[in-house]
Formats: C-alpha cells, structure tokens, sequence
C-alpha cells in the first residue's frame, strides 16, 4: 500500500509547460523535478512532501495534459494526471499568463470541475507588476481562488502557500505520523539501462500503474520518489531514468536525467540493479554496476523478463515447483552474471518478471537477509587471528622494496542513524600505501569465508603506525619504567661500542642507568 493517503496531497495539473514543476520544485525547496523549456518533459507523477507550512503535505507534480510529446505515452500520462486528481484533496491548476488562455485550458477547466475538489487558479509567469494585467484574461474561467504567481522568481509563493493552508483539511498527527515514517524508511534505488523494466518493477511491487510504462526507451525521465509500506516496514523506492553512455544522449534533458540517477546511487542505502536478461550484462550494465561500487552501495541484481526465457523455450509455469531443466537454466544464468559482474559478487542476483510478478516477492527476502546481515559482527580476537592467517598463507605483494604489515584490526561500530550500513573494518598498518586492490580482495573473500555479508560491500580502511607505537601500545613488556619511554638498549650498545663516555652518560639520563650484566658483577 501506499504510505502517503494519510497526508493532505495537493496535485499540480496543467497543460504542457506551463510551469507545474518549476513550481513543483519552489514548494517542496528542492530541485527535484527537472524543468526545461521542451513540452513534455515530466511525464510520471512526482511527489514530495512540502513542509513551509504549519501543516505539511504531499504534492503531486503530474504530467501535461493533452499536450505534444510521444504520442504512444499521451494517454498515459494523461490517466496519470487524472489519478492524481481523483486521489488529491486539493487541485492547483496552473495557466500560463504569457500565452493566454487556450482551448486546452478550458477543456481542462471543464474535466477538473466534475472532480468536486477545491481548486485553485494559479496564473504563472507574472514575474513583476506590469504583468498583472495578463491574469484578467483567465477569470473567464470561473474560477473562485485565483493567483498570479512566479515560480521560476518565488514571486507569489507565500499568498499561494496561505491558500493551501486555509483549504487542507486538519491532520495534524497523521501528518506528524506520516513524516517520521517516510524520514525512518529504507531508501531503495532502482536503477538500469533505459527500458529494462525498471518502471514495470515498481508498479509489479505497488500493484498499481505508478509510473508509466512504455516500450519506447528513455519514459522515465525524473527520479521519482514513492513511498511503500509493507508488513510494517516503510520502504521508499526511488524509480529513476534509465542511463545511457553519455554520447547517446539526444537532449540535455537526457543529461539532466541521467545526472539525477546517479545522484540517486549516491542517496539511496540500497541498490537494485535490473538488466535485461534476453540482452544479457553489457557493458553499460557493467559501468551502472561500476558506479554502485564506487559508492559502496548495498546491491541487488535482478535478471529482469524471465517470461519471454520461457517463452522462447516453449516452457509453461510449473505448478508443483521449478522443473529441472528451468533449474539449471537459472543455475548458468546466475553464473554467467556473476561472471561479467565479478566486482560486484558480494551483490545476490534474482531472476524475475516485472509482467508477471513471478519472483517478485523474493526480493523483499533478499532485502531481509542483507538487513540481518549488515547487524553481523566479527569479534575483534577472531577477526585478529583470521587475517593474520591470512598474512601468513599469502604474504602481501612487495611495492617499492617494502611489504605491508598488519599489526591490529577491528570492525568499527557504524552510525546510528543508518539501517543498512556496509560493515567496516579499521587496519593498522605500517603504511596504507602498501595494500593493493588485489590484496585487498583477498582479504575479502577471507572475511566473507566467515562471515558472507549478502548483498553488502566490506569496506577497508587503513591507518598508519609505527613498529614503536605499536611495541607501546601492545608489548608491555618494552616500555620504559620512566615516563613511559622505550629501553633504549640499541643507543646505549651503539654508546658502549664507541667507548664515549659522554654518549653512555647521556644515555644514562635518557633512558637511566644500565642494568649490570653477569660479566659486571663480583
């Protein structure tokens, strides 16, 4: 179920570039939804919670209506609109001052009449107030509450803001409710090559056309942030635009897309990887995986469009069971993935199919599994004696003449605040310079031979100390009785040999007297 009916949700509707998510964007405080001057250019439902009132609430940026664009994905983006309406307390209709009123308007003014919902006109574009005149065109509308705005200059905003106000109704500890658990949900990036099923994905797990789903590459076009409860745990699904190697990019808007799903990478606590199974893992999969592993993100891959694998074999869903044959088809397909993606093998791969909902609710049990997993801990004398072993059956590779030495490690204790935190081991080393990305892997698999970690990236980081510094902290019995100093036996020798008298009197009052040997005494 969705997680934000409790909330008062106002919905933006107009038609194609007239500003809806520049003033999506000037509500919520945030550029969430991208604004261009292309028509067309939001196409899902955005949403977001504004809190610059008393009261905050969930608004909807939707798509323009009857307007230029794919005409495969006019319709659908046009019943998105309509939902948005039909579920949402309160309608902002937002008109563009500078082209005047159009026949589009007012067929849509007649559409949002027969939704019985409060609505407010919002005149756009009247950046200063020799501009006020245009709004007098739009009052042939009919319209009780108008407002002449900017929202690409904030002009208006705070009238506008007053106005939703005055029309939500009053849920106040819904809302208070609401809000501590979207900012308490895990954080879930669905991210992919352009029409791999991401879209098709969210709306198999919400059971509801969420987001627009069309065979035409490149649909999804904003990262939209959906807000999903299930078995008392809120998640919160980021559905973002597919990402292309950047020389295919036919627009700046693709750009601008495809910066926003890697800033979704970065935002989320868990990945999830689709690919195209009849395509296989190709190199643009690769470079997505590439990216969640620089961000030491927690992963999942899933093998996407199953169904048409089966298709193509002439097989029919088992009843009683996956047959042998669907087996060892899995089997390789998991192997060969695991192949390709060999960087990212700590991520556990799923086949599905986002049409039929076939191994869809396993996702949710690879979600639980690496949620249990990130709270393992290995203790600090087991994890010692393991990499020392380690140390021991593959010594460290030599760089410039020198070797790395480990002289102590621990897992640190993580933040707080964070759910799914990768687990974190801190090296002290002689030089972190010296371990290499091979070695480290090595490593790795030694950690994940004890403790498998599903899904989570190990993260290593190294600080330097000193043979001395660690003879201190960890030898008692090399620390000097006198202020803590070492014995300074390699001195004193080094002063005897050389028969100085004032370099043994100086070590004398550094390190104090010299103990008598057997051949001293009487």
């Amino acid at each position: 179920m969705n997680g934000q009916k409790e909330m008062p949700n106002v919905a933006i509707i107009g038609r194609p570039n007239v500003g809806k998510s520049a003033l999506f964007n000037r509500l919520v405080g945030r550029k969430i939804a991208i604004v261009h001057d292309q028509p067309g250019i939001t196409r899902d439902r955005l949403a977001a919670i504004c809190t610059r009132t008393e009261r905050p609430f969930n608004v909807w940026d939707t798509g323009g209506i009857f307007g230029a664009g794919e005409t495969e994905l006019t319709a659908q983006v046009r019943h998105a609109a309509e939902e948005a309406s039909r579920e949402s307390d309160l309608l902002l209709f937002v008109v563009d001052a500078k082209e005047g009123l159009s026949p589009i308007d007012q067929e849509l003014a007649r559409t949002l009449r027969k939704a019985h919902k409060p609505i407010v006109l919002v005149v756009n574009k009247i950046d200063n107030e020799k501009h006020e005149n245009l709004a007098a065109e739009f009052a042939t509308l009919g319209f009780e509450r108008s407002l002449s705005i900017s929202a690409e200059h904030g002009r208006g905003i705070s009238e506008l803001l007053d106005a939703i106000a005055d029309l939500l109704p009053a849920m106040v500890s819904a809302i208070e409710k609401q809000k501590s658990k979207i900012e308490n949900a895990l954080t879930i990036a669905v991210v992919g090559r352009p029409n791999v099923g991401k879209s098709s994905l969210i709306n198999g797990i919400m059971r509801s056309e969420r987001a627009i789903v069309s065979e035409l590459p490149g649909t999804t076009r904003d990262a939209i942030d959906i807000s999903y409860q299930r078995n008392g745990e809120q998640f919160l699904f980021i559905d973002t635009a597919g990402i292309r190697r950047r020389g295919k990019h036919s627009s700046s808007v693709e750009v601008f897309s495809v910066m926003r799903a890697e800033r979704s990478i970065r935002r989320a606590e868990l990945c999830v990887l689709i690919a195209d199974i009849t395509s296989g893992i190709t190199a643009q999969d690769k470079r997505i995986a590439g990216l969640i592993q620089e961000a030491r993100k927690t992963a999942i891959v899933v093998l996407n469009k199953w169904d048409l694998i089966k298709l193509a074999a002439g097989r029919t869903r088992p009843t009683g069971g996956p047959k042998r044959g669907e087996r060892q088809t899995i089997k390789q397909l998991v192997d060969l993935t695991r192949e390709k993606l060999f960087f990212l093998d700590y991520a556990p791969v799923l086949i599905a199919s986002a049409r039929t909902g076939e191994n869809i609710e396993k996702l949710f049990g690879f979600v639980a599994k690496i949620q249990r997993e990130s709270r393992a801990r290995i203790g600090t004398g087991i994890l010692n004696r393991l990499l020392r072993t380690a140390f021991a059956a593959n010594p460290p590779p030599m760089k410039k003449g020198r070797r790395l030495k480990l002289f102590y490690a621990a897992q640190a204790a993580g933040k707080e605040d964070q759910r799914l935190e990768p687990p974190e081991f801190v090296l002290f080393v002689n030089d972190p310079r010296l371990l290499t990305d091979q070695y480290k892997r090595y490593l790795e698999a030694r950690i994940r031979a004890a403790q498998t970690y599903t899904g989570l990236p190990i993260i290593f980081t190294c600080r330097a100390r000193t043979e001395s510094r660690r003879a201190q902290s960890f030898n008692g019995r090399t620390r000097s009785r006198r202020a803590g100093r070492p014995s300074g036996g390699r001195e004193r020798r080094k002063a005897e040999r050389s028969g100085d008298r004032k370099s043994r009197g100086r070590a004398d009052e550094i390190y104090g007297p010299a103990k008598p040997r057997p051949t001293d005494l009487p």
